[in-house]
């Protein structure tokens, strides 16, 4: 028996040996399989309307007395504030900011020869959702100058800010709009190079971003979101 016990271990040594390089050739080539991937990047864009608009009503007086100033600021902004209740705007959706007042006579480094001492800035803030009504107002902003009242129009700091704040709302369409085209992209490359697709190895949803469509509506926005998926290939 003793003769036949060498051969018989190294069969089977041998058989393990096959075995493991099966093994290891299999691992190989799952390996190999498993790193042929492709990234691909969808894009889902609309446009939506901002529903909550902050528009700062801005008027400048200069003069001497500040008693006299003081009345002329509460003069004008009760036409201000009569003209928005007239046409839509609620009490609760208007602020009356304190005047910013300067002192041109205590500028360190200015002129000092101004024909007046004082020049006060008066800001009425409008907060609303109701953005297509403001968007008309501002068009009749020349009632008030008919008043007396010389709005003041441009200018970054007085610009009137629009936002849309219903994203959460859209969230889940504009992400599944986003897949689909990362998925149908993925789709066209695996069939220009033969291959078949496969699961997802990982998928990154992307930040939205919301933005002004362009420079002359910034009542309309343009929300954007990319998608990024990275998918097995199969023969």
């Amino acid at each position: 028996m003793e003769k036949y016990k060498l051969p018989l271990t190294g069969a089977l040594i041998a058989i393990g040996i096959f075995l493991g390089g099966l093994s290891i050739a299999n691992s190989i080539i799952k390996t190999m399989e498993m790193s042929r991937v492709v990234n691909v990047k969808g894009l889902s864009v609309r446009e939506v309307p901002a529903d909550k608009v902050i528009w700062p009503i801005t008027y400048k007086e200069i003069g001497n007395n500040l008693t006299d100033l003081y009345n002329t600021l509460n003069t004008k902004n009760d036409i201000i504030i009569t003209f928005l209740k007239e046409n839509g705007i609620d009490e609760s959706e208007i602020i009356v900011a304190a005047p910013e007042i300067v002192d041109l006579q205590a500028e360190r480094y200015g002129n000092q020869n101004y024909a007046y001492r004082y020049n006060v800035t008066s800001i009425i803030t409008v907060t609303t959702n109701k953005v297509e009504l403001v968007t008309k107002l501002m068009l009749k902003q020349a009632d008030l100058i008919k008043k007396g009242v010389a709005i003041i129009v441009g200018g970054y700091e007085y610009r009137p800010a629009f936002t849309f704040t219903g994203l959460n709302e859209i969230k889940p369409q504009m992400i599944e709009e986003a897949t689909i085209n990362a998925r149908t992209a993925a789709e066209k490359f695996a069939a220009d190079s033969q291959s078949k697709l496969g699961k997802i190895k990982t998928a990154n949803q992307g930040q939205f971003t919301i933005n002004d469509r362009d420079g002359n509506t910034p009542q309309i926005k343009e929300v954007r979101v990319v998608t990024s998926v990275t998918y097995f290939l199969e023969d």
